[in-house]
């Protein structure tokens, strides 16, 4: 099986040959970003990941409370449909969406757009995760992954892709969370965590479950 790395790898080959000036833009942001610590006061593990209530797809209120009750949650971050880093992240934990379930946890994934555009109606077809909105980025803020997007990457978004993020997340067009993932115990502290500034890395699915079997062994029956 193709792992999401060398999925994600070839979406920036394949950018980079059509845009090399561009994604050298890129690569020296992100070094920058990097030096910067940029995503460095992110919720820790050990810490207890602060608590929120955003709405879901449909635009009903989930709380991390409530999901919480239920045993284990992964919360992860994206930046919205529009990207194809996120869009190859999240088809990959949909692939391991029965094995995070066996083992007893929930998976929300969190992004600023709006309920009604979060999802496609193919999409949530596809996917049976929860997906909730952020449009604020306020929640991404609290667990220290919300991003001011530089100018470069803005312009991109709107001079190549066409995209009005502003329409998109409700008024919030400069503020994107970083790529991240945080394994929860029922407990709601953060056991296992991935974060990086670098929008084309993400969390690997096998990490993920990896830390939720580790987690599952750790805790009594």
């Amino acid at each position: 099986m193709t792992s999401l790395k060398q999925q994600t790898d070839a979406q920036v080959e394949k950018t980079r040959q059509a845009k090399p000036e561009f994604m050298q833009s890129v690569d020296d942001l992100l070094t920058k970003a990097k030096e910067f610590q940029e995503g460095g006061n992110a919720t820790a593990v050990g810490e207890a990941a602060p608590g929120f209530e955003l709405p879901n797809a449909q635009g009903e209120p989930v709380s991390l409370a409530s999901l919480l009750e239920r045993g284990l949650v992964v919360v992860t971050f994206y930046r919205g449909s529009w990207c194809p880093y996120c869009n190859l992240q999240l088809r990959a934990m949909q692939q391991r969406l029965p094995e995070i379930q066996n083992l007893g946890a929930k998976l929300v994934a969190i992004s600023p757009q709006m309920p009604d555009e979060s999802l496609s109606q193919t999409e949530r077809d596809e996917l049976e995760f929860v997906v909730l909105s952020d449009q604020d980025a306020r929640v991404a803020e609290q667990y220290g992954v919300a991003w001011k997007v530089p100018d470069v990457l803005l312009d991109h978004m709107t001079k190549d892709r066409g995209l009005e993020l502003t329409k998109i997340n409700n008024g919030n067009g400069d503020v994107l969370p970083i790529p991240a993932t945080f394994v929860l115990s029922s407990d709601g502290v953060v056991v296992w965590r991935f974060v990086d500034v670098d929008y084309r890395r993400r969390a690997e699915p096998d990490d993920i479950v990896a830390a939720l079997q580790q987690l599952s062994v750790a805790t009594p029956k």
